[in-house]
């Protein structure tokens, strides 16, 4: 099968021109032709897309430059090569006519060789755009195919490594479901607020809801004896436990040391070290204090605690969501940021949302 011409349109209100320019191109091209502005503007209407336009500029009623200007404002024809035909050959004409989109300029009486290597060089020129257009969006879909690929890659990282913990721990795979949501809820409520909206990006809230499930991590470190206690620790043991923040830490920053630094990686050691950090500065491991602690770790602070009060524990029976509320309240400004708090207060049908559709098994 022959290959199929590409589609020229001429616009000229000279027959004499138009004769001339159907000879010259048709043996190589598909011609149409339109007489004035307006019936080009009908025909490319009524589905004749041509792949480039002849078109001279001084027409009645409807003038070159006015055609040119309406093809390029229409998403179908923008990218159509716009080639000016006209006895107006001063400079001034011409900067105009490239000036509202036209591709090229040829004066009256023009050259056939001329015309016939412009139009081929124009239609050249669009061609390659086009393909280049084409394998940009190929392109582009398989980088967004690797990046959900790696994307799902470190979902998968994250809730492998989340379960160990779970497998170790007195606390539920439900727990880190519900505190994952809870702190989403929380970054989203507070991202137009003043105090955090350069930092709560989409993307930031996004690898914060990905690396909660970590805020634990450091707890496979310690040992069971302490970890799996049914009752109340003692002083030393409890000072083993708070060393789970560190050991998360340390366990990150080898992994950092191995694969390099990212935002992700940052966000998940701001969390697993920083979470029980306390506003007043009575918290652990190093005793931040206000605003020296991560927003990402003051987010984990309250969800972790909430959860942690919501729920059954071996040495302990599960809190009404009243009475969380209240304690949750009580720590407004000493344990907690009052601006998360003050999020908490507003999301409380949330949290409780989220604390029924994630139930311990």
């Amino acid at each position: 099968m022959s290959e199929q011409k590409e589609k020229l349109l001429v616009v000229d209100d000279e027959v004499f021109y138009i004769d001339i320019l159907v000879d010259l191109l048709a043996k190589q091209y598909t011609v149409s032709i339109a007489k004035n502005g307006q019936q080009a503007l009908d025909r490319i209407e009524n589905g004749y897309i041509p792949d480039l336009i002849l078109l001279d500029v001084l027409m009645p009623d409807l003038n070159g430059y006015e055609v040119c200007k309406l093809l390029k404002a229409h998403e179908v024809t923008k990218d159509i090569p716009v080639i000016f035909l006209t006895v107006k050959s001063d400079v001034e004409s011409e900067m105009s006519g490239f000036e509202i989109g036209a591709a090229d300029y040829i004066s009256k009486p023009f050259s056939m060789p001329v015309v016939k290597a412009r139009v081929s060089t124009h239609l050249t020129l669009a061609r390659t755009r086009k393909r280049l257009e084409t394998e940009k969006s190929l392109l582009e879909a398989k980088v967004k195919e690797r990046t959900q690929e790696i994307s799902r890659t470190q979902d998968i990282a994250m809730y492998c490594m989340s379960t160990v913990v779970e497998a170790r721990d007195n606390e539920t795979g439900a727990h880190i479901r519900r505190t994952q949501h809870y702190i989403k809820a929380l970054a989203d409520y507070l991202r137009t607020h003043q105090e955090f909206k350069d930092t709560l990006t989409n993307d930031y809230i996004d690898m914060l809801y990905k690396s909660a499930p970590l805020h634990d991590i450091g707890k496979v470190a310690v040992p069971d004896a302490i970890l799996l206690k049914p009752g109340k620790l003692n002083e030393t043991e409890w000072e083993e436990m708070k060393k789970h923040t560190t050991y998360g830490l340390e366990a990150l920053e080898r992994t950092e040391a191995v694969y390099g630094s990212s935002s992700f990686l940052k966000i998940a050691k701001e969390i697993v070290c920083c979470h029980h950090e306390r506003w007043d500065g009575t918290g652990y491991p190093t005793g931040l204090f206000g605003k020296n602690i991560p927003i990402s770790a003051r987010l984990m602070a309250l969800a972790d605690c909430y959860d942690a009060l919501i729920s059954k524990r071996s040495y302990k029976e599960p809190f009404s969501y009243e009475q969380a509320r209240k304690i949750i309240l009580d720590g407004r400004g000493t344990h907690f940021d009052p601006y998360v708090v003050d999020a908490f207060i507003k999301l409380e049908a949330s949290f409780i949302s989220i604390a029924k559709q994630f139930v311990d098994e």
